[in-house]
């Protein structure tokens, strides 16, 4: 690797050197101006104020005042471009970029499908209809038969209202029996007691030993802690359910791609328990907090499961479709990917000036996709850019402006 760079630095210095005679032409001093001082040929950090040799006897070549090229800018004869395989390509104006963003995530249970049975007044569990866990139930179907006294003596009291309300020549001396009947049926209510229950104790006017505990929506029974014949305590959970039709698929994107992410962009996911099979969905949420250790935000996608064939904590590999914000707005600047030379804090381009000269440009970039990126600031319409070999133009950029500061003072003469 250090012989190839040495190389590569003595092919630019004696490509430089070749250019020396055409700088210290009459012609180029007359259109460039005063001369303010002579640079040592081969790039070494030496400078004279008038004319002079090196030790091989190749003069020094003179810097003007007038077009003096910016700190960084190099030379390279045209016929060692070739020789070091740099390409270029302009820089050109584009529709908004579709691009994406890649993530992984795992699958989970949509938490707004999930219901948990339970029940208001103490009893005992006496018959189980549903008894496993995955068995798929409907709404209103009786899950388990319950015995609750509270219940029963519920029932016992409004059939009591009812039948006092039935006799006109009734003296209670403390309400209306209207009044009793109304309020024996809203503790039923309170009770929890299904509506299909209090038609039936109004039809038939005898109260049940058990209540029937039945779904309140379409789903799949995802837990189970119930068993026949086990004592319940109102509010204790005696089912969950939960309709497995969509999932959630919580992705973690990286921190860097988090902007890029809005609610509505369409995701695709592909799992390895599916080869060649591809879910749709939908990004729904971002969620607002960042993982300190991962760097990562969870990002949740629903998706369609109408064949269950997505289970719950399956892994999964995630794309998502990142349109540019502008939509159908101005066309957008752009450039190939390769042409961006990206440390970290900064981002540069190798602009080609002609004849040979590259300079090193400070750029601001933007959205990426489909192998271009878009350029904010730094370069306009028709400007050319390296994308090949640009590495090796940088490295002697740098080392070209370093020894042109190390050799100017404060007033930045050499």
């Amino acid at each position: 690797m250090t012989r190839a760079r040495f190389l590569v630095g003595l092919a630019i210095a004696l490509a430089a050197a070749q250019a020396a005679q055409a700088e210290t032409s009459p012609q180029a001093s007359a259109d460039k101006g005063k001369v303010l001082y002579y640079r040592n040929p081969m790039g070494l950090p030496d400078t004279s104020p008038v004319p002079k040799k090196d030790g091989m006897g190749m003069d020094y070549l003179p810097v003007y005042a007038k077009g003096a090229e910016p700190a960084g800018t190099v030379r390279i004869a045209p016929g060692k471009l070739q020789t070091l395989g740099v390409r270029t390509a302009l820089v050109e104006e584009m529709p908004a970029l579709v691009g994406s963003v890649q993530a992984t995530g795992t699958i989970a249970l949509d938490e707004r499908r999930q219901v948990v049975v339970t029940t208001r007044a103490e009893g005992w569990v006496e018959t189980l209809a549903v008894a496993a866990t995955g068995d798929p139930v409907h709404r209103g179907q009786v899950l388990a038969q319950l015995y609750a006294p509270d219940l029963l003596t519920a029932e016992k009291e409004y059939l009591l209202a009812r039948s006092l309300a039935s006799d006109d020549h009734a003296d209670m001396g403390h309400g209306r029996p209207a009044d009793l009947v109304a309020a024996a049926l809203s503790r039923l209510k309170a009770l929890d007691i299904p509506a299909e229950e209090i038609a039936r104790l109004q039809r038939s006017s005898e109260a049940a030993r058990q209540i029937a505990i039945r779904a309140p929506a379409d789903g799949v029974v995802i837990d189970k802690p119930v068993v026949a014949g086990m004592r319940v305590a109102p509010g204790e959970p005696l089912y969950r359910l939960a309709d497995l039709s969509t999932v959630w698929l919580v992705a973690e994107v990286a921190e860097r791609e988090v902007g890029l992410v809005r609610p509505g962009q369409a995701a695709h996911a592909t799992l390895t328990a599916y080869p060649g099979r591809r879910f749709d969905g939908v990004v729904d949420f971002i969620y607002p907090a960042l993982s300190r250790e991962t760097r990562t935000a969870r990002v949740r996608i629903i998706l369609p499961n109408r064949d269950r064939a997505l289970l719950a904590d399956m892994y999964a590999s995630v794309t998502i479709e990142t349109p540019h914000p502008g939509g159908d707005g101005p066309t957008l600047l752009v450039v190939p990917e390769s042409a961006v030379l990206d440390g970290g804090a900064r981002q540069t381009v190798l602009l080609d000036l002609g004849d040979g000269r590259f300079q090193p440009r400070a750029v601001h970039l933007g959205v990426r996709g489909d192998g271009e990126v878009e350029v904010r600031d730094g370069l306009r319409k028709g400007d050319r850019v390296v994308v090949g070999a640009n590495f090796l133009i940088d490295a002697e950029s740098n080392l070209k402006a370093a020894l042109q500061a190390f050799t100017s003072n404060k007033e930045g003469q050499p």
